[in-house]
């Protein structure tokens, strides 16, 4: 596999998981909370992409793929459901 492309994956998906807890951590409402967890997805499916295609990475890859299903589920509660969150 392409090392720039490889070198770009991991990059951006930490960057990208860096900027998204930054943005939920700042509490800026429900829409805006939504669209980080939109960038976290990305950012896991970045960080699953280098994960298995890079050489001893698999560990980062199997983790990524848990957590994008726990973004994706973000995304559901803070995009896509109408239902209030509890408080």
């Amino acid at each position: 596999m392409n090392d720039t492309l490889l070198t770009a994956l991991q990059y951006y998906g930490a960057g990208a998981a860096t900027i998204a807890a930054l943005v939920v951590s700042l509490n800026l409402g429900r829409r805006v909370t939504g669209w980080a967890f939109v960038l976290f997805v990305t950012s896991s499916i970045a960080l699953i992409l280098w994960g298995f295609l890079a050489e001893a990475s698999e560990g980062i890859g199997w983790q990524n793929v848990a957590l994008l299903g726990i973004n994706a589920t973000g995304v559901w509660r803070y995009l896509i459901s109408k239902h209030k969150p509890r408080d």
